[in-house]
Formats: C-alpha cells, sequence, structure tokens
C-alpha cells in the first residue's frame, strides 16, 4: 500500500539503526521530524532531516526542497545546506531541466545551498522520485515529542495547504468537472507558495515546547504523531482549525477531509499557556495567521499522571484517533492510476 509505514512497522525499522553515538542528542523517533548532533565545543546543534517525494508529479522539485526544509526548521534551526538525490523514469531532458530547475530556484528563495546529491535514472519508476536531505544548526533543538500537559495547541496558516494546491494542479481537471470555479483553482494552485513553514517557525520557536509539521495524512496525522511522541494526548475543536475557502471547495468537490490530506504549509506548535498570546503576536507581526485548535492534555502513564487517555490519542470533536489516518489523496491517484 501506498504511504508511510504504519507506526508498528516503522518502530521495527528505527529499532536498527546502527552504531551509537553520543553526540547524537535526537535519533531516528516516531513523530520526529529531524535528527539533532551535538557539535561538540561549537555551542550549536547540527540538524539533519531527509524526505522523499515523487507524487506531486507537476511541483516535485519545489515540494521537496520545502518539505526537507520544514523538518529543520520545526526542529528550531535555520536549513542551510540540502543534498539532492533525483531518480528520474527516464532520460528525457525536459523533465530533468524542469526539476532541477524547481529545487535550484526554491533552494535560493528559501537562502539554501544544494551541496551535493547523486542522479540517476530508474525505468521501474513511473514518474520522477526526490530524496532531500536538509541540514541547519541551532543552539535550541525543538523536538516534537516535548509537549507538556497543559499546553495550547496553535496551527499557521491552515488544513491541507499542499492537497489544495495538488488537487488544483495534478487533479485540475476532475475539480473543474466538479464545479470548482476556474478563478478558485487558479487560486488554489498558487498556494505551491505557501507550502514553506520556515518563517512560521522562527517567527514561533523561542515561545514553542514543541514543533511539529503536518505532511502526509495531513493535520490528523501530525497531531498524533506529536502527541505519541510526547506521551500526551491531545484535544482539538475541528471548527477552530482554519481551511481556506480555496481548500474547502476542492476537497469538498472531490470528497476528501481537508484535516486528513498532504498538510504541508501549516506548523503545529504546543505553546505554554501563558506564552500563547507572544506567540500569535510574533506569527501576526510576520504577516502569518494562526489559531489556538486545542489543548495537550495528560495521558495514562506519564511519569504515573493518571490521564483518561493512552499516549498518541487524539480527540476532534466526537471522533477518537489513536493511528494516523491514511491520507486521502491516495485513493484519487490510485483510481486515476488504475483507470477508474
Amino acid at each position: 500500500m501506498t504511504g508511510k509505514l504504519g507506526p508498528d512497522a516503522l518502530a521495527a525499522a528505527l529499532a536498527a539503526t546502527g552504531a551509537s553515538d553520543a553526540a547524537v542528542t535526537q535519533g531516528p523517533a516516531y513523530g520526529e521530524d529531524a535528527a539533532a548532533i551535538d557539535l561538540s565545543g561549537a555551542g550549536e546543534t547540527l540538524v539533519v532531516a531527509a524526505d522523499p517525494l515523487s507524487l506531486a508529479a507537476e511541483s516535485v522539485g519545489t515540494l521537496a526542497v520545502h518539505v526537507a526544509c520544514n523538518d529543520v526548521a520545526t526542529s528550531g534551526a535555520d536549513p542551510r545546506w540540502l543534498t539532492h538525490t533525483l531518480f528520474l523514469p527516464d532520460d528525457d531532458p525536459d523533465r530533468l531541466r524542469t526539476v532541477v530547475e524547481q529545487v535550484d530556484a526554491t533552494a535560493r528563495d528559501l537562502g539554501v545551498s544544494v551541496v551535493g546529491g547523486h542522479t540517476e535514472v530508474l525505468d521501474a519508476l513511473s514518474r520522477p522520485l526526490c530524496a532531500m536531505t536538509a541540514m541547519g544548526t541551532t543552539d535550541r533543538f525543538v523536538s516534537s515529542g516535548a509537549a507538556e500537559p497543559g499546553d495550547r495547541l496553535l496551527l499557521t496558516k491552515g488544513a491541507a495547504i499542499e492537497a489544495t494546491a495538488i488537487l488544483a494542479t495534478d487533479f485540475r481537471e476532475a475539480c473543474r468537472e466538479a464545479g470548482v470555479p476556474a478563478a478558485t483553482l487558479e487560486a488554489a494552485a498558487g498556494f505551491l507558495d505557501d507550502v514553506s513553514v520556515v518563517p512560521d517557525a522562527a517567527a514561533v520557536r523561542d515561545a514553542a515546547t514543541a514543533l511539529h509539521d503536518p505532511t502526509e495524512g495531513g493535520v490528523a496525522t501530525a497531531l498524533v504523531e506529536m502527541s505519541a511522541a510526547s506521551g500526551t494526548a491531545f484535544a482539538v475543536n475541528r471548527d477552530a482549525v482554519p481551511v481556506r475557502p480555496e481548500t474547502r471547495a476542492c476537497c469538498d468537490a472531490l470528497g476528501v477531509d481537508p484535516l486528513k490530506s498532504f498538510g504541508s504549509g501549516a506548523l503545529l506548535a504546543a505553546v505554554p499557556p501563558a506564552r500563547v498570546d507572544e506567540a500569535l503576536d510574533a506569527l501576526d507581526a510576520a504577516g502569518i495567521e494562526g489559531a489556538a485548535i486545542g489543548v495537550v492534555e495528560a495521558a495514562e502513564g506519564r511519569d504515573g499522571d493518571p490521564g483518561d487517555a493512552e499516549p498518541g490519542t487524539v480527540r476532534i470533536d466526537g471522533e477518537s484517533l489513536a493511528a494516523p489516518p491514511r491520507d486521502e489523496l491516495y485513493p484519487l491517484w490510485e483510481a486515476r492510476e488504475s483507470g477508474e
């Protein structure tokens, strides 16, 4: 089945991570965005994150850069370097040029240098696959797993920003046939310009106890991952989650839940109650929308806490999630490829 490994399979994979190293202060773990390596004597931590991208065919290079750099930013660092491994389904020079130009332009916009990588043709593929490794440094690493009971949950910009751009490009004709106006689709396709959370993270990282960026599976999966990583439970008000009108139109047209669809462009932050106004003001000063969508609760068993829910449980109004949902764009790709 296409998509992320489930938590159990991922745990088995993460159990085999090679030799231990005391300099690794945050290694691979479920729900964490990046690794952290102590640069002894330098007073800094090197943050490293890797991500592949293949399904957003028209914008794979642009999204691949943003997704990798977002993981570094949500760990409290400024992304600075990228390595780019590119697998192509054929040797079409126009396809190659399109992808590398997207990568170069996006990296330049972020001030990130592409310092290496690898490119080859793999004819078993049907579309390009970009695998990015992003790196940056920070003097304060922020993990996904440090949320504390009582923290408020903030979300920037809105749910399904990345999914909206994909629907308006890869599924433009289906959206049009379902009644989405051309002007709405044009605006929605422009959401590719909003998938970076590097500015969002820079604005709130000083106030946040934990940061995480929704990607595959959207806001709902990010909530499950972050609550599991921190050993807490989350309570979320669905109506408080910002959803842009263009997102609503495209998602409703094709029967997609905005909270369960590719979510790059939003930043999820856990912030102590006393610093919520500070964080929202910082976002506003940066021209970024932010909203309080829920609260972190104690989970049963965390440090002896008597919470009602298992760690990693998320309540979204009346719906309870104990496992990440499958991204709701996958059935659309699968139906198209099967000719349905």
